[in-house]
């Protein structure tokens, strides 16, 4: 198969998950992959589809509008940037699972508009790895001192919030990735632990690792893992 083809990129990206899951010793059932589709043309979203690929990823809330209408309709989508307000009720008609929630604002207007639509959404909380100013999210070394910040988050209704999600600080290599992954699996771990969070289920979700280090995200606990370019293409200027 023609590695350079849709359908070989997407082959060789399952591959390589098996191959991360079998060395962690996990089932490909717990990992969920997550095409990054952003500024990537519709034919690129329809060949990933046509192999299988049903969860698809989009950093803006009006480029996921234009697409959807466009696109089969039993597709999964994430939201993967960040959510501003007066963009809050076109996502919560749209998406499925909001993987940056930043501020616990944004969290209770998503709660209050999934009541308002009838719908309910699953969330992951972002959380800044490296204190980078240019990056979103609750600090790390914040949640790790006191995560009764969180608290609130755990007793919303229609918001259902799964676990946490992060981007580790630009490194040299995927293995530079995994301390900064290995973190946020301990900082999910004491959440789990905390009462208010074992009453609501808490499902312990972890959405790290993209195209260079996913393979290394999987060995740490990921539950999905969300690919853009090694799974279409450069994505369009």
């Amino acid at each position: 198969m023609d590695v350079a083809s849709p359908a070989g990129r997407y082959a060789e990206i399952e591959r390589r998950i098996q191959a991360a899951c079998d060395r962690a010793g996990r089932s490909r059932a717990s990992v969920r992959l997550v095409g990054a589709s952003k500024r990537q043309p519709l034919e690129a979203l329809a060949a990933a589809y046509a192999c299988g690929l049903r969860s698809f990823g989009e950093n803006r809330v009006q480029e996921a509008v234009a697409k959807a209408p466009l696109l089969p309709p039993d597709i999964e989508w994430h939201l993967l940037g960040p959510l501003q307000s007066n963009k809050v009720r076109k996502a919560v008609a749209l998406f499925h699972v909001v993987h940056a929630i930043d501020r616990p604002a944004i969290a209770f207007e998503l709660d209050q508009e999934a009541a308002r639509q009838g719908r309910r959404l699953s969330g992951l909380i972002e959380v800044n790895l490296g204190a980078e100013e240019s990056k979103h999210g609750f600090a790390v070394d914040d949640l790790a001192a006191d995560l009764e910040v969180l608290a609130p988050l755990a007793v919303l209704e229609h918001l259902r919030i799964g676990g946490l999600m992060a981007i580790p600080p630009p490194g040299a290599s995927a293995e530079d990735s995994r301390p900064h992954f290995r973190r946020l699996a301990r900082l999910r771990d004491a959440l789990a632990e905390r009462p208010e969070w074992r009453a609501r289920d808490f499902a312990g979700e972890l959405s790290m690792g993209m195209s260079d280090d996913f393979e290394v995200a999987i060995e740490e606990g990921a539950t999905h893992v969300r690919i853009g370019s090694a799974l279409f293409g450069e994505r369009q200027s």
